[in-house]
Protein backbone atom coordinates (compact mmCIF):
# COMPACT_ATOMS: atom_id res chain seq x y z
CA UNK A 1 0.00 0.00 0.00
CA UNK A 2 1.40 3.21 -0.65
CA UNK A 3 -0.42 4.85 2.49
CA UNK A 4 1.33 4.54 5.64
CA UNK A 5 -0.55 3.65 8.79
CA UNK A 6 1.80 6.04 10.94
CA UNK A 7 1.04 8.80 9.13
CA UNK A 8 -2.72 8.34 9.15
CA UNK A 9 -2.50 8.03 12.96
CA UNK A 10 -0.17 11.07 12.82
CA UNK A 11 -2.22 13.20 10.37
CA UNK A 12 -5.56 12.51 12.02
CA UNK A 13 -3.80 13.70 15.54
CA UNK A 14 -3.20 17.06 13.98
CA UNK A 15 -6.23 17.40 12.57
CA UNK A 16 -8.57 16.85 15.05
CA UNK A 17 -6.41 18.66 17.62
CA UNK A 18 -9.18 20.30 19.57
CA UNK A 19 -11.92 17.57 19.68
CA UNK A 20 -13.07 14.51 21.33
CA UNK A 21 -11.11 11.55 20.97
CA UNK A 22 -11.61 9.18 23.58
CA UNK A 23 -14.17 9.05 26.12
CA UNK A 24 -14.63 6.02 28.79
CA UNK A 25 -18.46 5.20 29.05
CA UNK A 26 -19.60 7.44 32.51
CA UNK A 27 -15.87 8.51 33.42
CA UNK A 28 -13.48 10.76 31.73
CA UNK A 29 -11.99 11.39 28.42
CA UNK A 30 -9.27 12.49 25.98
CA UNK A 31 -9.27 15.38 23.03
CA UNK A 32 -6.95 14.22 20.26
CA UNK A 33 -3.90 17.05 21.46
CA UNK A 34 -4.37 14.89 24.77
CA UNK A 35 -3.95 11.50 23.02
CA UNK A 36 -0.48 12.88 21.20
CA UNK A 37 0.71 14.33 24.46
CA UNK A 38 0.58 10.51 25.86
CA UNK A 39 2.03 8.65 22.93
CA UNK A 40 5.05 11.31 23.12
CA UNK A 41 5.15 10.71 26.77
CA UNK A 42 5.11 6.46 26.71
CA UNK A 43 7.74 7.18 23.55
CA UNK A 44 10.10 9.14 26.03
CA UNK A 45 9.64 5.64 28.37
CA UNK A 46 10.23 3.24 25.39
CA UNK A 47 13.64 5.23 24.85
CA UNK A 48 14.15 5.24 28.51
CA UNK A 49 13.38 1.72 29.34
CA UNK A 50 15.66 0.43 26.26
CA UNK A 51 12.96 -0.84 24.16
CA UNK A 52 14.00 -0.47 20.22
CA UNK A 53 11.59 -0.38 17.37
CA UNK A 54 10.76 -3.98 16.51
CA UNK A 55 10.82 -4.70 20.88
CA UNK A 56 7.11 -6.47 21.60
CA UNK A 57 5.26 -4.60 23.92
CA UNK A 58 2.10 -6.77 25.89
CA UNK A 59 -1.22 -5.30 26.61
CA UNK A 60 -3.47 -6.56 28.61
CA UNK A 61 -6.51 -4.66 29.89
CA UNK A 62 -10.21 -4.34 28.74
CA UNK A 63 -11.55 -1.37 26.70
CA UNK A 64 -10.70 1.49 27.87
CA UNK A 65 -9.25 5.21 26.67
CA UNK A 66 -5.39 4.27 27.97
CA UNK A 67 -5.52 1.10 25.75
CA UNK A 68 -6.22 2.78 23.04
CA UNK A 69 -3.16 5.05 23.61
CA UNK A 70 -0.92 2.57 24.56
CA UNK A 71 -1.85 0.62 21.40
CA UNK A 72 -0.99 3.71 19.46
CA UNK A 73 2.12 5.18 21.09
CA UNK A 74 3.40 1.01 20.73
CA UNK A 75 3.08 0.71 17.08
CA UNK A 76 3.70 4.77 16.54
CA UNK A 77 7.14 3.88 18.25
CA UNK A 78 8.01 1.08 15.61
CA UNK A 79 7.45 -1.59 18.44
CA UNK A 80 4.90 -4.11 18.34
CA UNK A 81 2.48 -4.55 20.26
CA UNK A 82 1.20 -7.87 21.81
CA UNK A 83 -2.75 -7.50 22.90
CA UNK A 84 -3.89 -10.40 25.20
CA UNK A 85 -7.62 -11.35 25.95
CA UNK A 86 -8.51 -10.01 29.17
CA UNK A 87 -10.43 -13.76 30.06
CA UNK A 88 -7.49 -15.37 30.22
CA UNK A 89 -5.73 -17.04 32.72
CA UNK A 90 -2.40 -16.24 34.46
CA UNK A 91 -0.54 -19.20 32.33
CA UNK A 92 -2.06 -18.44 29.57
CA UNK A 93 -0.78 -14.71 29.62
CA UNK A 94 2.50 -15.87 30.62
CA UNK A 95 2.96 -18.30 28.00
CA UNK A 96 2.08 -15.22 25.49
CA UNK A 97 4.54 -13.04 27.12
CA UNK A 98 7.21 -15.10 26.93
CA UNK A 99 6.40 -16.86 23.36
CA UNK A 100 6.31 -13.37 22.16
CA UNK A 101 9.42 -12.26 23.71
CA UNK A 102 7.64 -9.22 25.38
CA UNK A 103 9.94 -6.45 27.06
CA UNK A 104 7.42 -4.39 28.48
CA UNK A 105 3.69 -4.92 29.99
CA UNK A 106 1.44 -2.36 29.94
CA UNK A 107 -1.78 -3.75 32.31
CA UNK A 108 -4.64 -3.04 34.56
CA UNK A 109 -3.73 -3.54 37.43
CA UNK A 110 -6.36 -5.27 38.49
CA UNK A 111 -5.44 -7.67 35.72
CA UNK A 112 -1.86 -7.87 37.23
CA UNK A 113 -2.19 -9.11 41.12
CA UNK A 114 -2.57 -13.21 39.70
CA UNK A 115 0.51 -12.76 37.57
CA UNK A 116 4.02 -13.40 38.70
CA UNK A 117 6.93 -11.48 37.28
CA UNK A 118 8.93 -14.66 37.50
CA UNK A 119 7.23 -16.56 35.18
CA UNK A 120 7.82 -13.85 32.43
CA UNK A 121 11.56 -14.23 31.32
CA UNK A 122 12.22 -11.64 29.25
CA UNK A 123 9.58 -9.44 31.16
CA UNK A 124 11.33 -5.88 31.88
CA UNK A 125 8.70 -3.66 32.69
CA UNK A 126 5.50 -2.97 33.64
CA UNK A 127 3.23 0.09 32.96
CA UNK A 128 -0.17 0.91 34.85
CA UNK A 129 -2.97 1.38 32.03
CA UNK A 130 -4.63 3.79 34.86
CA UNK A 131 -1.81 5.99 35.10
CA UNK A 132 0.92 5.04 32.71
CA UNK A 133 3.40 5.19 36.02
CA UNK A 134 5.46 1.88 36.02
CA UNK A 135 4.25 -0.61 39.04
CA UNK A 136 7.27 -3.40 38.65
CA UNK A 137 11.00 -2.55 37.31
CA UNK A 138 12.97 0.48 37.01
CA UNK A 139 10.75 3.15 38.80
CA UNK A 140 12.58 5.93 37.71
CA UNK A 141 11.49 5.22 34.39
CA UNK A 142 8.40 7.54 35.50
CA UNK A 143 8.58 11.16 34.12
CA UNK A 144 6.88 14.35 34.00
CA UNK A 145 4.25 14.80 31.72
CA UNK A 146 5.07 16.78 28.13
CA UNK A 147 3.48 19.42 26.09
CA UNK A 148 3.21 19.47 22.65
CA UNK A 149 2.05 21.87 20.33
CA UNK A 150 0.03 21.38 17.08
CA UNK A 151 2.66 22.49 14.61
CA UNK A 152 5.50 20.52 15.96
CA UNK A 153 3.99 17.19 16.29
CA UNK A 154 5.60 14.66 14.29
CA UNK A 155 5.49 10.64 14.76
CA UNK A 156 8.42 8.74 13.63
CA UNK A 157 8.75 6.99 10.26
CA UNK A 158 7.54 3.63 10.49
CA UNK A 159 7.93 1.57 7.04
CA UNK A 160 4.54 -0.57 6.11
CA UNK A 161 6.70 -3.46 5.87
CA UNK A 162 7.33 -3.70 9.71
CA UNK A 163 5.22 -5.73 12.08
CA UNK A 164 2.65 -3.95 14.09
CA UNK A 165 0.56 -6.06 15.68
CA UNK A 166 1.57 -10.12 17.30
CA UNK A 167 -2.22 -11.60 17.79
CA UNK A 168 -2.89 -14.23 19.96
CA UNK A 169 -6.21 -15.54 19.42
CA UNK A 170 -5.75 -18.43 21.82
CA UNK A 171 -3.76 -18.40 25.19
CA UNK A 172 -3.08 -22.40 24.95
CA UNK A 173 0.22 -24.02 24.92
CA UNK A 174 -0.21 -26.82 23.00
CA UNK A 175 -0.02 -25.05 19.39
CA UNK A 176 0.73 -21.42 19.95
CA UNK A 177 -0.43 -19.15 17.00
CA UNK A 178 0.56 -15.44 17.11
CA UNK A 179 -1.10 -14.15 14.51
CA UNK A 180 1.50 -11.44 12.83
CA UNK A 181 -0.17 -8.24 11.57
CA UNK A 182 1.89 -5.86 9.66
CA UNK A 183 1.46 -2.22 9.02
CA UNK A 184 0.60 -3.13 5.01
CA UNK A 185 -2.03 -5.00 6.29
CA UNK A 186 -3.54 -2.50 8.73
CA UNK A 187 -3.04 0.20 6.42
CA UNK A 188 -4.90 -1.86 3.50
CA UNK A 189 -8.15 -2.23 5.87
CA UNK A 190 -8.07 1.37 6.77
CA UNK A 191 -8.02 2.42 3.24
CA UNK A 192 -10.70 0.02 2.59
CA UNK A 193 -13.02 1.54 5.28
CA UNK A 194 -12.61 4.84 4.06
CA UNK A 195 -13.40 4.16 0.27
CA UNK A 196 -16.46 1.86 1.18
CA UNK A 197 -17.73 2.09 5.00
CA UNK A 198 -20.33 4.64 5.57
CA UNK A 199 -18.48 6.79 8.86
CA UNK A 200 -17.21 10.79 8.74
CA UNK A 201 -14.86 12.95 11.03
CA UNK A 202 -16.85 13.92 14.12
CA UNK A 203 -18.98 10.72 14.11
CA UNK A 204 -19.63 8.71 17.21
CA UNK A 205 -18.46 4.97 17.62
CA UNK A 206 -19.16 2.73 20.57
CA UNK A 207 -15.90 0.10 21.20
CA UNK A 208 -17.81 -3.10 22.85
CA UNK A 209 -16.17 -5.73 20.80
CA UNK A 210 -13.36 -7.22 22.55
CA UNK A 211 -10.13 -4.38 21.49
CA UNK A 212 -7.39 -7.51 21.90
CA UNK A 213 -9.49 -8.93 19.08
CA UNK A 214 -8.59 -7.51 14.98
CA UNK A 215 -12.29 -7.12 14.25
CA UNK A 216 -12.91 -5.12 17.27
CA UNK A 217 -9.95 -2.95 16.88
CA UNK A 218 -9.82 -2.05 13.44
CA UNK A 219 -13.10 -0.90 13.37
CA UNK A 220 -14.71 0.40 16.59
CA UNK A 221 -10.90 1.78 17.16
CA UNK A 222 -8.10 2.07 14.88
CA UNK A 223 -10.52 2.55 11.75
CA UNK A 224 -12.75 5.41 13.37
CA UNK A 225 -9.40 7.10 14.89
CA UNK A 226 -7.67 8.01 11.75
CA UNK A 227 -10.72 9.72 10.78
CA UNK A 228 -11.47 11.48 13.62
CA UNK A 229 -14.10 9.79 15.03
CA UNK A 230 -15.24 10.22 19.22
CA UNK A 231 -15.03 6.77 19.98
CA UNK A 232 -16.20 5.65 24.00
CA UNK A 233 -15.09 2.41 25.47
CA UNK A 234 -17.54 0.74 27.33
CA UNK A 235 -14.80 -0.55 30.06
CA UNK A 236 -16.77 -3.44 31.50
CA UNK A 237 -17.53 -6.98 30.26
CA UNK A 238 -20.29 -5.56 27.53
CA UNK A 239 -23.92 -7.65 29.06
CA UNK A 240 -26.47 -6.86 26.13
CA UNK A 241 -28.52 -4.30 27.98
CA UNK A 242 -25.36 -2.37 29.46
CA UNK A 243 -24.27 -2.35 25.56
CA UNK A 244 -28.68 -1.37 24.17
CA UNK A 245 -28.55 1.58 26.91
CA UNK A 246 -25.13 2.83 25.81
CA UNK A 247 -26.25 2.98 21.94
CA UNK A 248 -29.50 4.74 23.20
CA UNK A 249 -27.09 7.01 24.90
CA UNK A 250 -24.81 7.85 22.66
CA UNK A 251 -26.43 6.86 19.15
CA UNK A 252 -23.01 6.01 17.19
CA UNK A 253 -23.37 6.23 13.32
CA UNK A 254 -21.94 2.77 13.01
CA UNK A 255 -22.95 -0.31 14.85
CA UNK A 256 -20.54 -3.15 15.11
CA UNK A 257 -21.71 -6.20 16.43
CA UNK A 258 -21.48 -10.21 16.84
CA UNK A 259 -24.50 -12.68 15.62
CA UNK A 260 -25.08 -13.60 19.37
CA UNK A 261 -26.60 -9.88 20.44
CA UNK A 262 -29.02 -9.66 16.97
CA UNK A 263 -29.72 -13.13 17.38
CA UNK A 264 -30.95 -12.45 21.07
CA UNK A 265 -32.85 -9.19 20.03
CA UNK A 266 -34.81 -11.15 17.35
CA UNK A 267 -35.65 -13.66 19.95
CA UNK A 268 -36.65 -12.08 22.81
CA UNK A 269 -38.14 -9.11 21.62
CA UNK A 270 -39.26 -9.67 17.80
CA UNK A 271 -40.35 -13.70 18.07
CA UNK A 272 -42.74 -13.18 20.75
CA UNK A 273 -45.14 -10.23 18.96
CA UNK A 274 -44.83 -12.07 15.48
CA UNK A 275 -46.34 -15.66 17.05
CA UNK A 276 -49.19 -14.15 18.68
CA UNK A 277 -52.10 -16.20 17.17
CA UNK A 278 -53.55 -12.47 16.05
CA UNK A 279 -50.36 -11.16 14.85
CA UNK A 280 -50.10 -14.64 12.45
CA UNK A 281 -53.39 -13.65 10.95
CA UNK A 282 -52.70 -9.91 10.33
CA UNK A 283 -49.52 -10.44 9.01
CA UNK A 284 -50.82 -12.48 6.48
CA UNK A 285 -52.63 -8.79 4.80
CA UNK A 286 -50.51 -7.36 2.52
CA UNK A 287 -51.53 -3.96 3.66
CA UNK A 288 -50.86 -4.75 7.17
CA UNK A 289 -48.32 -6.91 7.46
CA UNK A 290 -46.41 -3.73 5.78
CA UNK A 291 -47.52 -1.72 8.33
CA UNK A 292 -46.32 -4.38 10.86
CA UNK A 293 -43.13 -4.24 9.23
CA UNK A 294 -42.36 -0.96 9.29
CA UNK A 295 -43.06 -0.69 13.36
CA UNK A 296 -41.07 -3.23 13.71
CA UNK A 297 -38.15 -2.09 11.54
CA UNK A 298 -38.44 1.43 13.96
CA UNK A 299 -38.40 -0.54 16.95
CA UNK A 300 -35.14 -2.06 15.97
CA UNK A 301 -33.40 0.89 14.74
CA UNK A 302 -34.37 2.75 17.94
CA UNK A 303 -32.60 0.24 20.22
CA UNK A 304 -29.57 0.69 18.62
CA UNK A 305 -29.62 4.42 18.93
CA UNK A 306 -31.73 5.23 16.08
CA UNK A 307 -28.72 7.72 14.19
CA UNK A 308 -26.74 4.66 12.46
CA UNK A 309 -25.70 3.70 8.53
CA UNK A 310 -26.07 0.32 9.07
CA UNK A 311 -25.28 -2.24 11.51
CA UNK A 312 -22.34 -4.60 10.53
CA UNK A 313 -22.42 -8.30 11.31
CA UNK A 314 -19.09 -10.24 11.81
CA UNK A 315 -17.71 -12.96 13.71
CA UNK A 316 -19.72 -15.80 13.44
CA UNK A 317 -22.88 -16.85 10.94
CA UNK A 318 -25.90 -15.21 11.26
CA UNK A 319 -28.97 -16.98 11.81
CA UNK A 320 -30.56 -17.68 8.41
CA UNK A 321 -33.76 -17.27 9.96
CA UNK A 322 -32.62 -13.95 11.00
CA UNK A 323 -31.04 -12.57 8.09
CA UNK A 324 -34.54 -12.96 6.18
CA UNK A 325 -36.62 -11.74 8.51
CA UNK A 326 -34.44 -8.59 8.38
CA UNK A 327 -33.89 -8.15 4.53
CA UNK A 328 -37.90 -8.79 4.19
CA UNK A 329 -38.16 -5.66 6.67
CA UNK A 330 -35.80 -3.24 5.51
CA UNK A 331 -33.48 -3.10 8.49
CA UNK A 332 -30.04 -1.50 7.14
CA UNK A 333 -27.77 -4.35 8.27
CA UNK A 334 -24.64 -5.84 6.48
CA UNK A 335 -22.57 -9.29 7.21
CA UNK A 336 -19.01 -9.32 6.45
CA UNK A 337 -15.95 -11.77 6.54
CA UNK A 338 -12.73 -11.79 8.13
CA UNK A 339 -10.26 -13.68 9.71
CA UNK A 340 -7.34 -12.22 12.59
CA UNK A 341 -4.79 -13.04 9.68
CA UNK A 342 -6.38 -10.62 7.30
CA UNK A 343 -6.48 -7.59 9.73
CA UNK A 344 -9.74 -8.71 9.74
CA UNK A 345 -11.54 -8.15 6.34
CA UNK A 346 -11.48 -10.20 3.66
CA UNK A 347 -15.28 -9.62 2.68
CA UNK A 348 -17.99 -6.67 2.73
CA UNK A 349 -21.03 -5.33 1.01
CA UNK A 350 -22.88 -2.21 2.18
CA UNK A 351 -26.46 -2.97 3.58
CA UNK A 352 -28.03 -1.74 0.35
CA UNK A 353 -26.15 -3.98 -2.03
CA UNK A 354 -25.31 -7.29 -0.01
CA UNK A 355 -26.98 -10.11 -1.20
CA UNK A 356 -29.43 -12.77 0.73
CA UNK A 357 -27.12 -15.60 2.41
CA UNK A 358 -23.33 -13.79 1.20
CA UNK A 359 -20.86 -12.69 3.39
CA UNK A 360 -20.32 -9.73 0.98
CA UNK A 361 -17.97 -9.33 -1.94
CA UNK A 362 -13.86 -9.85 -1.46
CA UNK A 363 -12.39 -6.70 -0.82
CA UNK A 364 -10.39 -4.94 -3.65
CA UNK A 365 -7.26 -4.95 -1.62
CA UNK A 366 -7.67 -9.10 -2.05
CA UNK A 367 -8.53 -12.29 -4.27
CA UNK A 368 -10.14 -14.88 -3.65
CA UNK A 369 -10.42 -18.31 -5.36
CA UNK A 370 -12.23 -21.67 -4.23
CA UNK A 371 -10.49 -24.67 -4.05
CA UNK A 372 -13.10 -26.98 -6.08
CA UNK A 373 -13.66 -27.96 -9.41
CA UNK A 374 -17.16 -25.56 -9.46
CA UNK A 375 -16.28 -22.58 -7.57
CA UNK A 376 -19.99 -21.11 -8.59
CA UNK A 377 -21.65 -24.27 -7.02
CA UNK A 378 -19.42 -26.62 -5.56
CA UNK A 379 -18.02 -26.01 -2.11
CA UNK A 380 -14.42 -25.75 -1.14
CA UNK A 381 -11.95 -24.17 0.68
CA UNK A 382 -12.15 -20.20 0.56
CA UNK A 383 -8.40 -19.30 -0.12
CA UNK A 384 -7.46 -15.81 -0.49
CA UNK A 385 -4.62 -13.60 -1.13
CA UNK A 386 -3.45 -9.95 -1.05
CA UNK A 387 -2.37 -6.91 0.56
CA UNK A 388 -4.84 -7.81 4.19
CA UNK A 389 -3.20 -11.21 4.28
CA UNK A 390 -0.03 -11.58 6.90
CA UNK A 391 3.26 -12.53 6.87
CA UNK A 392 2.52 -15.79 8.90
CA UNK A 393 2.65 -16.85 12.53
CA UNK A 394 5.01 -16.13 14.92
CA UNK A 395 8.26 -18.48 15.42
CA UNK A 396 5.44 -21.03 14.14
CA UNK A 397 6.67 -22.18 10.70
CA UNK A 398 5.05 -25.09 10.50
CA UNK A 399 1.58 -23.36 10.86
CA UNK A 400 2.90 -21.08 8.78
CA UNK A 401 3.54 -23.43 5.94
CA UNK A 402 -0.39 -25.11 6.22
CA UNK A 403 -1.96 -21.71 5.98
CA UNK A 404 0.17 -20.31 3.49
CA UNK A 405 1.01 -21.57 0.25
CA UNK A 406 3.97 -21.35 -2.14
CA UNK A 407 1.52 -18.50 -4.22
CA UNK A 408 1.22 -16.76 -1.16
CA UNK A 409 -2.52 -18.37 -1.08
CA UNK A 410 -4.45 -18.05 2.88
CA UNK A 411 -6.26 -21.47 3.54
CA UNK A 412 -8.96 -20.22 5.71
CA UNK A 413 -10.35 -23.41 6.73
CA UNK A 414 -13.77 -22.10 5.49
CA UNK A 415 -16.02 -23.90 3.06
CA UNK A 416 -18.22 -22.03 0.25
CA UNK A 417 -18.49 -21.03 -2.77
CA UNK A 418 -18.51 -17.81 -4.84
CA UNK A 419 -20.38 -16.05 -7.54
CA UNK A 420 -19.72 -14.05 -10.74
CA UNK A 421 -19.12 -10.76 -8.86
CA UNK A 422 -17.17 -12.42 -6.29
CA UNK A 423 -19.60 -12.63 -3.29
CA UNK A 424 -18.65 -14.63 -0.93
CA UNK A 425 -21.08 -17.84 0.55
CA UNK A 426 -19.74 -19.65 3.12
CA UNK A 427 -21.09 -22.43 4.29
CA UNK A 428 -19.28 -23.99 7.69
CA UNK A 429 -15.92 -24.48 8.80
CA UNK A 430 -14.25 -27.56 7.29
CA UNK A 431 -13.12 -28.74 10.52
CA UNK A 432 -16.93 -28.39 11.57
CA UNK A 433 -18.06 -30.69 8.85
CA UNK A 434 -19.30 -33.87 9.47
CA UNK A 435 -19.06 -36.56 7.08
CA UNK A 436 -22.49 -38.45 6.50
CA UNK A 437 -22.70 -42.02 6.33
CA UNK A 438 -22.50 -42.39 2.95
CA UNK A 439 -19.70 -39.52 2.25
CA UNK A 440 -22.65 -36.19 2.23
CA UNK A 441 -21.38 -33.28 3.69
CA UNK A 442 -23.05 -32.21 6.82
CA UNK A 443 -22.72 -28.71 8.09
CA UNK A 444 -23.79 -28.73 11.85
CA UNK A 445 -24.59 -25.11 11.79
CA UNK A 446 -27.40 -25.53 9.24
CA UNK A 447 -28.91 -27.60 12.00
CA UNK A 448 -28.64 -25.19 15.10
CA UNK A 449 -29.68 -22.57 12.41
CA UNK A 450 -32.96 -24.19 12.62
CA UNK A 451 -33.18 -24.95 16.14
CA UNK A 452 -31.70 -21.71 18.04
CA UNK A 453 -34.68 -19.82 16.89
CA UNK A 454 -37.52 -22.34 18.85
CA UNK A 455 -38.89 -21.23 22.00
CA UNK A 456 -37.36 -23.16 25.39
CA UNK A 457 -34.07 -23.19 23.48
CA UNK A 458 -30.97 -20.86 24.31
CA UNK A 459 -28.59 -22.56 21.90
CA UNK A 460 -27.62 -25.92 20.35
CA UNK A 461 -24.49 -27.90 19.62
CA UNK A 462 -25.26 -30.27 17.00
CA UNK A 463 -22.43 -33.43 17.34
CA UNK A 464 -21.85 -36.54 16.09
CA UNK A 465 -22.15 -39.73 18.42
CA UNK A 466 -21.93 -43.39 17.31
CA UNK A 467 -22.12 -42.09 13.67
CA UNK A 468 -25.34 -40.93 14.15
CA UNK A 469 -26.60 -36.66 15.17
CA UNK A 470 -26.97 -35.63 18.15
CA UNK A 471 -28.02 -32.15 19.08
CA UNK A 472 -26.94 -30.96 22.55
CA UNK A 473 -29.16 -28.34 24.10
CA UNK A 474 -29.19 -25.48 26.33
CA UNK A 475 -32.65 -24.66 27.86
CA UNK A 476 -33.85 -21.26 28.08
CA UNK A 477 -34.57 -21.24 31.82
CA UNK A 478 -35.70 -17.77 31.95
CA UNK A 479 -38.33 -18.72 29.19
CA UNK A 480 -39.33 -21.91 30.80
CA UNK A 481 -40.32 -20.10 34.67
CA UNK A 482 -41.81 -17.72 32.68
CA UNK A 483 -44.17 -20.28 30.70
CA UNK A 484 -44.24 -22.52 33.82
CA UNK A 485 -42.66 -25.65 31.53
CA UNK A 486 -41.43 -28.37 34.12
CA UNK A 487 -38.48 -30.70 32.61
CA UNK A 488 -40.56 -33.39 31.97
CA UNK A 489 -42.44 -31.31 29.72
CA UNK A 490 -39.47 -29.89 28.45
CA UNK A 491 -38.42 -32.69 26.87
CA UNK A 492 -41.38 -33.52 25.47
CA UNK A 493 -41.57 -30.50 23.57
CA UNK A 494 -37.84 -31.03 22.49
CA UNK A 495 -38.79 -34.57 21.04
CA UNK A 496 -41.64 -32.76 18.81
CA UNK A 497 -39.19 -30.43 17.89
CA UNK A 498 -36.78 -32.83 16.65
CA UNK A 499 -39.56 -34.68 14.73
CA UNK A 500 -40.68 -31.10 13.24
CA UNK A 501 -37.05 -29.96 12.12
CA UNK A 502 -36.48 -33.43 10.38
CA UNK A 503 -39.12 -32.64 8.11
CA UNK A 504 -37.33 -30.07 6.59
CA UNK A 505 -33.73 -32.27 6.31
CA UNK A 506 -32.58 -35.05 3.77
CA UNK A 507 -32.15 -38.64 5.74
CA UNK A 508 -28.74 -38.31 6.10
CA UNK A 509 -28.86 -35.02 8.27
CA UNK A 510 -31.74 -36.05 10.40
CA UNK A 511 -31.59 -35.63 14.25
CA UNK A 512 -31.00 -38.92 16.25
CA UNK A 513 -31.54 -37.96 19.75
CA UNK A 514 -31.69 -34.34 21.92
CA UNK A 515 -29.84 -34.43 24.91
CA UNK A 516 -29.96 -31.59 27.31
CA UNK A 517 -26.59 -29.76 28.47
CA UNK A 518 -26.80 -28.01 31.79
CA UNK A 519 -25.06 -24.50 31.21
CA UNK A 520 -24.15 -22.67 27.98
CA UNK A 521 -21.41 -23.47 25.98
CA UNK A 522 -17.66 -21.65 26.17
CA UNK A 523 -17.48 -19.22 24.04
CA UNK A 524 -14.51 -17.33 22.01
CA UNK A 525 -14.30 -13.63 22.03
CA UNK A 526 -16.49 -13.60 18.90
CA UNK A 527 -19.04 -15.37 20.75
CA UNK A 528 -18.89 -18.57 18.81
CA UNK A 529 -18.91 -21.75 20.81
CA UNK A 530 -15.71 -23.70 21.13
CA UNK A 531 -17.06 -26.89 19.33
CA UNK A 532 -13.55 -28.78 20.25
CA UNK A 533 -14.63 -28.59 23.63
CA UNK A 534 -17.83 -31.19 23.13
CA UNK A 535 -17.29 -33.07 20.37
CA UNK A 536 -15.20 -35.52 21.36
Amino acid sequence: MKENLVRFIENSLTKNWEINAFTDYKGEGYSYAQVAEKIIYLHQLFEAAGIAPGDKVSLLGRNSSTWGIAYLATISYGAVIVPILPDFKAKDVHHIINHSESKLLFVAESLFEPLDLKEMRDLKNVVSLTDFTVIAGHSDLNMMPVAVARDSFKLPVVGNEKLAVISYTSGTTGNTKGVMISHNNLAANIVYANNNMPLEPGDSIVSFLPLAHAYGCAFEFLWPFTLGCHITFLTKVPAPAVVLGAFKEIRPRLVLSVPLVIEKIYKKQILPVIHKPAMKIILRIPGLKNVIHKKIRQKLVDSFGGNFHEVVIGGAALNPEVEVFFKKIGFPFSIGYGMTECGPLISYANWDKARLGSAGKIVDTMEVTIDSPDPFSVEGEILVRGENVMPGYYRNPEATRAALDDEGWLHTGDLGHIDKDNYIYIKGRSKNMILGPSGQNIFPEEIEGKLNTLDYILESLVVENNKKLIALIVPDKEAMQKNHISDELLTTILENYRKEVNKDLPNYMMIAGMKLHPEEFEKTPKKSIKRFLYTA
